[in-house]
């Protein structure tokens, strides 16, 4: 079997684990600005739900295939994450959710309502599932990230673009939004879950909370 790594470019095949009741197939999307998407399904039901349709329908679509989707979840209301939205929600049907400071700016970019406007603790269901919410502003308003505690073994938790291996995401010069955005970070994600918990971020490649621990001092000092 061969072992998943999380590297994976635009045009390329994806990448697949299974994570206790859970399988994670991760892709990358757009040969720009190299987005992933991270198809979720219940090995138990199949029901299957995507974070952040970025872009390019005609390689998210044959993925998700006929199981189709419960759920799209939207980690922020930047528009290189949502691009696929409305053609993906067309084919399938799909509820979809989004941190609710961010819900109004995707659906006026879009077109397509957020009919879940989640906050700090909702669960989003994969089948039998449960993916936990966690708020975490700075980079938006409402970014999200989503924590599945595998029982089975460590947590995984899809970050959008709040948390890469190296850094926290960016925040564009507003020094506010960087202290608002390391602090949760920091307080949400480093201080409440432990080291073997696997990172999923919305560009690049994966990495460990405790692989990143170390440098927390250092992003704080250097502003970014």
């Amino acid at each position: 079997m061969v072992t998943y790594t999380g590297d994976v470019t635009p045009g390329g095949a994806p990448d697949v684990r299974d994570a206790g009741g859970l399988r994670i197939t991760k892709v990358a999307v757009d040969e720009k600005m190299s987005n992933n998407c991270y198809l979720l399904r219940c090995r138990t039901s199949g029901a299957q739900v995507l974070v952040d349709a970025a872009a390019e329908p005609d390689t998210l679509l044959p993925l998700i295939g006929e199981a189709g989707l419960t759920t799209v979840v939207t980690t922020h209301q930047h528009w290189d994450h949502h691009r696929a939205l409305k053609a993906v929600v067309d084919a399938t049907g799909a509820e979809v959710a989004a941190g609710f400071p961010d819900a109004d700016a995707i659906t006026e970019q879009t077109g397509v309502e957020v009919t879940r406007p989640v906050r700090q603790g909702d669960v989003v269901r994969v089948g039998e599932v449960s993916l936990e919410v966690i708020t975490i502003a700075g980079h938006t308003p409402g970014s999200i990230a989503l924590l599945y505690d595998d029982p089975e073994g460590h947590p995984h938790l899809f970050t959008g673009d709040s948390l890469f291996p190296g850094g926290v995401g960016n925040t564009f010069g507003d020094e506010a939004a960087f202290i608002q955005l390391i602090d949760e970070v920091e307080t949400k994600v480093f201080q409440r879950l432990p080291d073997e918990t696997w990172f999923y971020p919305g560009h690049g490649g994966d990495s460990t909370l405790g692989a990143e621990r170390p440098h927390l001092a250092e992003w704080r000092a250097r502003g970014w």
